[in-house]
Parts: C-alpha cells; sequence; structure tokens
C-alpha cells in the first residue's frame, strides 16, 4: 500500500504592486519662471529622470511637447550656469542694477570708456552720469539749481563742483538735458532778492548731491555767505578735497555764543584730505585787518587733513594788515598732515614763534613745507639775526620726514639748523634769495652741513655768479637748478615786500613780451657759467639763464633736412654760435640736457643730445 502523500502547503497569496507611474511634468512653458533657474533645473530633472520607468518604444524618447520643454528650460538655466558669453553678459542686468554700477565710477574718463563698449551701456552713462560727474558753473545758474533740486536721482552722481566767478570766461560745464532757462526762474529785479534766491537754491541743490568728492568755490563778487554754504558742505561726509577762492573767508568772525556748541554735536568731515583757502587780488570782501578766526572754524571738523594752504593777498596802503597766525598754531592739530604752505601770515609776538615751533614738531609726518612768514622780510635789517628782532627756533628732531622746503632764508636756516637723530631726506630747496653779502653765510653753512641729500634748487633772486659758484659749493649732488633770472640787487632789496617784488616781476614781464632781447639778454659769459656750474656732476637741467640765440622756424627745419650751408649769412652766424654753446656746456656738464628756450611763454625747451664727442641741440615743446 502506498504511503500518504503529504499535502502540498499553499504558498501564501502574493500582493500585486501598482504601476509606478512617473512624476507629472507641466509641459505648458508659460508655467515656469525665467527668473527662477532653481525651478527649471528641478523640472528638467524630473523629466529627465522619468524616462527609463517607461515601457517599450517608448523608454528614453521624449515627446514634441516635452522636447519643446526640455529647450525651454535650459534657456533659462543657461543664463546661469551656461557657457555662452552672449548669455552671461553684464548687459543682461536690469538697467537698475546697471545704474548702480555705475555709480562707483568716478572717473568721466573711465565712463567714457566703459560706455564705449556697448549700446546698452551707452544708454545708461550718457544721459544720466558723464554730464553729471564735473559740473562747473556760477551762482546764478539758477536753471542748473532748479534742475538737481527736482531730480535728486542726478544730483547724487556729481562728484566735482566747480563754482567760478560771474565775470570769469572760463567755459561752463552744464548737463544738456536741463529744460527752464535762467529767466524762467527769475522773479524779481532786486539784486539782493535776486542774490538771496541764487543762495536758497545753491544750497537746496548742495543738500541734493550726496555724493559729492570735490567742491570749488571761486565765487569773488557775490554776496553769498561762505559760512551757509560751508555750512551745508559739512553734511557731505563724501568730501575729499576743497577749494576756496574768496576774500570773506578772512573777515573777521565772531562765533555766536548765544548757542554754546556741543563738541558731540559737531559735525566732522572724516575723508576731507586737501583743503586751499586762498584771498584773491580783487578788493571786493577785502579787509585791513584780516584773521583766521573763521577759517580756524572751519579746519576743526577736518580731522584726517593731508594737504593744507593758506594764502592771503598782501595789499599795499596805510593801515593793511596780515593775517595773524597765531591762535593757529597754537591751537590746530593734524596728525596726517603731510603737506602745509602758509603764505602772507604773521606772527605778533615772540610767543606765536614759539607756537610756530611746537606746531612744527608735532606735526612729525610733514614731507612738503612752504613757510611765507615776515622774518625774512622784517628781520633782515637786524644782520645775521643776532639782535632783538625774534627768530625761529625749533626743537631737536622736528620735521623728520621734510623733503620739500620753500621758504625765506632766515627760516630755511632755522630748520636747517635743528638737529635730527637721523638726516633729513630733503631733496627740493625753493624761495631762497642770494643778497651777495655776509648775511647768506649762515644760511650756507648750514646748507653745507645737509645739502648732500638735495637735487633740486629754485632760487628767487641772488646777486652775481660768485652767489651761484657758492651754492654749488653746498649742494654737489644737484641734478635742477633754477636761477629764475639775474637781478642786480642791493642791500636792502630783503627788505620789500614779496607783493611788491610781484608787481615788479609782473611789470617786468610785460616789458620783456614788448621786448624781449632787451629786458631779458642772451648771457654772453658761457664760459664762466660753465666753469662754475662743471662741480655739478649729476646735473641735468638748468633754468633762468638764456645762451642760445634767436633762431627762425624755417632755419631749424633747414638744419634738420639740408646743409646749414644754404642759410643766410646772419642766420649762419646764429648757429654757429648756439653751436659753440652747446659744445662749452657739454663739455664740462656731461649729464646737462634741458636749458631755457630764447622765448619767454613758448612752452618749448633746448634740448641737448650728443653723439660722440660732438654735442648736439634741438628744439622741443614741453610736455602739458
Amino acid at each position: 500500500m502506498a504511503p500518504p502523500t503529504k499535502p502540498r502547503k499553499s504558498s501564501p497569496p502574493t500582493a500585486k504592486h501598482p504601476f509606478r507611474r512617473p512624476p507629472l511634468v507641466d509641459t505648458n512653458t508659460l508655467s515656469y519662471d525665467r527668473t527662477d533657474p532653481f525651478q527649471a533645473i528641478n523640472a528638467l530633472r524630473r523629466l529627465l529622470g522619468s524616462l527609463a520607468s517607461r515601457i517599450g518604444g517608448c523608454q528614453y524618447r521624449l515627446t514634441p511637447d516635452e522636447h519643446k520643454l526640455s529647450l525651454h528650460l535650459l534657456t533659462i538655466v543657461e543664463p546661469f550656469v551656461g557657457l555662452s558669453p552672449s548669455r552671461r553678459t553684464l548687459t543682461r542686468q536690469p538697467t537698475e542694477i546697471l545704474d548702480a554700477i555705475v555709480f562707483h565710477v568716478d572717473s568721466k574718463r573711465d565712463l567714457l570708456a566703459l560706455a564705449l563698449s556697448c549700446h546698452r551701456l551707452h544708454a545708461v552713462i550718457f544721459p544720466r552720469h558723464y554730464d553729471y560727474r564735473v559740473i562747473c558753473a556760477k551762482a546764478s545758474s539758477l536753471s542748473l539749481w532748479n534742475h538737481l533740486i527736482v531730480n535728486r536721482a542726478l544730483a547724487r552722481n556729481v562728484r566735482t563742483l566747480e563754482i567760478i566767478d560771474e565775470r570769469s570766461p572760463k567755459p561752463l560745464l552744464l548737463p544738456t538735458d536741463i529744460m527752464k532757462t535762467d529767466t524762467d526762474l527769475e522773479s524779481s529785479d532786486d539784486e539782493l532778492v535776486l542774490h538771496s534766491k541764487q543762495e536758497k537754491l545753491l544750497i537746496s541743490a548742495l543738500n541734493k548731491m550726496t555724493a559729492l568728492q570735490s567742491f570749488q568755490w571761486s565765487c569773488n563778487h557775490s554776496t553769498i555767505s561762505i559760512d551757509n554754504v560751508w555750512a551745508t558742505l559739512m553734511r557731505r561726509q563724501t568730501l575729499s578735497q576743497l577749494t576756496v577762492s574768496d576774500n570773506l573767508v578772512f573777515l573777521p568772525h565772531t562765533p555766536d555764543t548765544a548757542k554754546p556748541a556741543n563738541p558731540k554735536s559737531v559735525p566732522v568731515l572724516p575723508d576731507l584730505r586737501t583743503v586751499a583757502i586762498r584771498a584773491t587780488k580783487h578788493t571786493f570782501g577785502s579787509t585791513k585787518t584780516p584773521a583766521l578766526a573763521r577759517i580756524s572754524g572751519m579746519l576743526t571738523s577736518c580731522p584726517n587733513l593731508e594737504s593744507l594752504d593758506i594764502g592771503y593777498v598782501h595789499r599795499r596802503g596805510q593801515g593793511q594788515h596780515l593775517p595773524a597766525a597765531d591762535d593757529f598754531f597754537l591751537c590746530s592739530r593734524w596728525p596726517a598732515l603731510r603737506s602745509l604752505s602758509l603764505s602772507n601770515l604773521r606772527c605778533s609776538s615772540a610767543h606765536s614763534l614759539e607756537s610756530a615751533s611746537v606746531f612744527l614738531a608735532t606735526h612729525s609726518n610733514l614731507e612738503v613745507l612752504h613757510l611765507d612768514l615776515p622774518l625774512d622780510r622784517s628781520t633782515s635789517t637786524s644782520g645775521t639775526g643776532s639782535g632783538t628782532a625774534p627768530i625761529l627756533v625749533l626743537s631737536p628732531n622736528a620735521l623728520p620726514r621734510l623733503r620739500e622746503l620753500r621758504c625765506g632764508k632766515i627760516t630755511a636756516t632755522a630748520i636747517l639748523n635743528s638737529p635730527t637723530d637721523s638726516p633729513r631726506p630733503l631733496e627740493v630747496l625753493k624761495g631762497i634769495k642770494l643778497s651777495g653779502s655776509e648775511r647768506d653765510s649762515p644760511f650756507l653753512a648750514s646748507l653745507k652741513q645737509c645739502g648732500g641729500s638735495v637735487r633740486r634748487v629754485e632760487l628767487a633772486g641772488w646777486h652775481n655768479l660768485d652767489d651761484i659758484k657758492r651754492l654749488v659749493e653746498c649742494v654737489p649732488r644737484l641734478t635742477w637748478l633754477d636761477v629764475n633770472k639775474h637781478k642786480h640787487t642791493h642791500e636792502g632789496t630783503e627788505q620789500v615786500s614779496q607783493s611788491h617784488t610781484a608787481r615788479r616781476n609782473d611789470l617786468s614781464l610785460s616789458r620783456a613780451a614788448a621786448a624781449p632781447h632787451a629786458v631779458l639778454g642772451i648771457a654772453t659769459n658761457v664760459t664762466e657759467w660753465a666753469t662754475v656750474l662743471a662741480p655739478l656732476t649729476e646735473l641735468t637741467t638748468l633754468i633762468g639763464v638764456k645762451f642760445f640765440y634767436e633762431v627762425s622756424t624755417l632755419t631749424l627745419a633747414t638744419l634738420a633736412t639740408s646743409s646749414p650751408i644754404s642759410l643766410s649769412p646772419s642766420e649762419l652766424s646764429r648757429v654757429r654760435k648756439n653751436d659753440k654753446v652747446a659744445g662749452v656746456l657739454g663739455n664740462k656738464c656731461t649729464k646737462l640736457r634741458r636749458l631755457d628756450h630764447w622765448e619767454n611763454d613758448g612752452g618749448r625747451v633746448i634740448v641737448l643730445s650728443r653723439e660722440g664727442n660732438e654735442v648736439r641741440w634741438e628744439v622741443k615743446r614741453l610736455k602739458v
């Protein structure tokens, strides 16, 4: 009997898995934002991921709508990650972004180069930026001020604003898209009311120039208060350069005691680096008792000054005074000051000279110093300065970084005699007058001790050739010598103020323009000059003495193309004299290259060149 068979265990029924459909992708191209590349790349990833799960012949194949959608998604993603330059250019940015980028370009030259790169940037730069970077206008330009007040977005594009005098012939630089004219805004014939309106509109326009960097004021014949303009400029934190040419800033100033100033509320201009404040030659706004109180108050808000220039124009007449610099030297301090120029200021007593000494010793970073103090004029009668007149005495190690010095002889002697632990890097010396007397000995002795680093000397006057010879012995490494012009002076010449000297110089120049050969003749003692200058083995430039005779332009062209034999006897004689002069100077001063031209203000110089043992000369124009 066959054994019974065991019944088979039935396996549990298997559950059928439902069909996994691929994720749906909307094939409507309008459903995707062109500014959202993440949505586009996610949709493209889902579309490509669904191809592997399709059945039969549809696997890895796109329908026509899906193919169209994939190309559309690629056009959205490609400008952000693609390699095509045309899809990634700056010009595809919105106009607002381009305008914000161009706002940070300050130079007009850079703006022009950027505008010429493509039409899109040209359309952004020229209507809104190029004409607004630098503006030169008059205070009466009411249409300009109204235009900037109304268009605040355009006013913030101004970087340099220059306000010139009403009588100035300088051409104006104004934007070309101003709609209104000045006459449309003039509502009164009263001159005082008109000046008030000009001041109001100007100050309102300044308030809109939030990115102003340079401000120049040369409005000499206007009643607009510089105090109100300065109060507005104090709110321009981006201001880096200020130039004021106005007599009104030197008027006596009394601060308002009714409202005591709170030091914490005084605005500060942290970016202001360069300030130049000068008086003008006009009498409008001038006073017999000028002061620096207003200027000192303005400069207290400029803690980071690096360059300061204060110049006053001394006027002839009874009762005329120079501004006193006592409080200026006593209270003013700028740790970062590198360049200082003070012209026609006075020290009222010996105590103010002590303040000046402390001032110079405190500013150890000074590299350029131009001082015009009355020491070199009023104390010249006291011989070498050993009389009762006060003198400037500097403390040890004062001005350790001084590179350029322009001052009188007595002030220069005091500075050079000041001891330092290490020699000063003094390279340029200007404004010295040599009288040909024993009064020059203290200066020359101090220069001989400290003149090893001097490379350039510009004299304000000299007596005879012996003065030049004594100077050459003190500065053996000189490369640039400017002797101005030969002045036959006497002992009392230094007592004359600089204003008188300036007027005589202007008169001499005017006469020289009419008869240049009669006043400024040719120096015939070439051999003596060459002998005196021979110790200067590194001399390359000599200015102030004319050695070469005038030669016509036609003669110069003939010399460049043919032989000089074809010239007339008179022209040939001058050419040979010039050849002889060039040979004498070139052989004595082997590195001498630049000399004065026979014309005063022609913008040309004589240049020496050497070919073997022969020295040639030629006329070249100066590069401006």
